[in-house]
């Protein structure tokens, strides 16, 4: 594919996309996927806890997302409905799974560490680097251990970039709701990481 190509797959909406694999160009499925792969499988690692699975599961969820294009309502995101089906294949997969140690390190796409921060050598010393790191574990422990709803919402709005009123919609609440159970949510993580981080 030449640069100019690339240029004007950008440039078509989602919903654009959507029509015209249902109208028979199907081939046009793995420009979604290429936009939202590494987005999904974020979200669904940050839920999941373990890279693996969520790799195996964000196949499955772009299999049933090809298989209900149909289902689709072109009034709302493309991303919203894809993040709701993405969503809800990580709770079933959560309540399959049940009971399950947590992991300490969750890694994105590319392989680097979710649950601690990058650092460039020499900004800190050995012993603020592991501090740092141990935090990062710590944290993402407490998120692995927050409700299923919790745990959802937070990797929604700080892990996939989601807007409140995304989330809204895609949850189907009111935006009201959404805030205060992600405020809710922040406080059970601040509660569980007081003694930790302190």
């Amino acid at each position: 594919m030449n640069t100019r190509d690339a240029a004007s797959e950008t440039e078509i909406a989602d919903g654009e996309i959507v029509r015209r694999i249902l109208a028979g160009e199907e081939s046009l499925f793995e420009l979604l996927v290429r936009r939202y792969q590494a987005r999904v499988l974020s979200h669904v690692a940050r839920m999941v806890g373990n890279r693996d699975d969520a790799l195996d599961l964000s196949q499955e969820i772009f299999v049933k997302v090809f298989q209900a294009l149909d289902r689709y309502n072109p009034e709302y995101k493309f991303s919203t409905w894809l993040f709701r089906i993405a969503g809800n294949a990580a709770i079933d997969h959560l309540r399959k799974r049940r009971p399950r140690t947590v992991p300490l390190e969750v890694r994105d796409p590319d392989g680097q560490s979710l649950s601690s921060p990058e650092y460039k050598s020499g900004e800190l010393d050995p012993y603020a680097i592991l501090r740092n790191v141990e935090r990062g574990d710590a944290i993402a422990r407490a998120i692995q251990g927050l409700p299923e709803e919790f745990r959802e919402l937070i990797a929604l709005r700080h892990f996939t970039g989601l807007s409140y009123e995304e989330i809204a919609e895609m949850k189907g609440m009111p935006l009201g709701t959404v805030k205060n159970k992600l405020f809710r949510a922040r406080a059970v993580l601040k509660d569980r990481l007081a003694g930790e981080l302190s």
